[in-house]
């Protein structure tokens, strides 16, 4: 299967796909594909633009799923605030097809984890990194490039928008309860990866130190804001990769 250690939940038949990483079953239940963000369409929101490949993404995944039995396993939370299946989805038959890894190997989707959601993560990660190398999908499209950490001003121009920024990490600080993992000299301006209290718990238990991250090469994926120059908040370890350990 390639994702052990999930939980049964609800099964049925695909009855239609509303974009990259929702499908509804044939019983209406909504069931999105946890540990994956598609290219976003619009799906009735006035002013929204689709993401670049939306609509391929979209294509791709109903073309894996459309009119098949699937059952979604869940690997931690299970239902999110719109009332929606939380899980990963396998296509039933010998062997199965585990959705997520599918679309992720064919570059229609990224990796797209929570801190109450993080099973099979390991294993998506990898699929990721092999179709970006390969520029498949989505990682033919400038839009989804992987930023430089070295060039705030680029990462300012991406703000509310989920990045991956690589950069090597010049500072690993503590402050207030927070670690600051700062990739520039000025930290008003330059990026920085900010891991909150309860994240610093997480990385805690999984036996991971961030402050020895200092002089690091690492990956950072997160939403881009800006609070003393762009900064990604992580919630949790996966959304930081080490590339080149210091």
């Amino acid at each position: 299967m390639g994702c052990d250690g999930l939980v049964d939940g609800p099964k049925g038949v695909v009855a239609s796909v509303a974009d990259g990483d929702t499908v509804v079953l044939d019983s209406g239940v909504v069931v999105r594909l946890i540990g994956t963000q598609a290219p976003k369409l619009p799906l009735g929101r006035e002013g929204f633009e689709a993401w670049p490949k939306a609509e391929d993404s979209r294509q791709a995944l109903e073309k894996l799923v459309l009119g098949k039995s699937v059952r979604v396993r869940h690997g931690g939370e299970r239902i999110d605030r719109h009332g929606r299946t939380l899980g990963q989805l396998f296509v039933l038959g010998e062997p199965e097809l585990w959705v997520q890894q599918r679309m992720i190997a064919d570059g229609w989707a990224r990796v797209y984890s929570f801190p109450d959601n993080r099973a099979c993560l390991t294993q998506l990660l990898a699929s990721e990194t092999q179709a970006r190398l390969m520029k498949l999908g989505i990682w033919a499209d400038p839009y989804y490039l992987v930023r430089r950490a070295d060039r705030p001003a680029e990462l300012a121009g991406r703000l509310g928008h989920y990045e991956l920024v690589e950069g090597r990490v010049l500072l690993a600080d503590e402050a207030q309860g927070r670690i600051y993992l700062n990739f520039g000299r000025s930290w008003k301006e330059d990026f920085t990866a900010v891991i909150d209290r309860a994240a610093i718990n997480l990385f805690s238990r999984a036996g991971l130190d961030p402050l020895k991250l200092e002089g690091a090469l690492v990956r950072i994926r997160g939403w881009m804001d800006d609070r003393d120059g762009p900064r990604v908040e992580v919630t949790h370890p996966e959304q930081i990769e080490v590339l080149l350990a210091p």
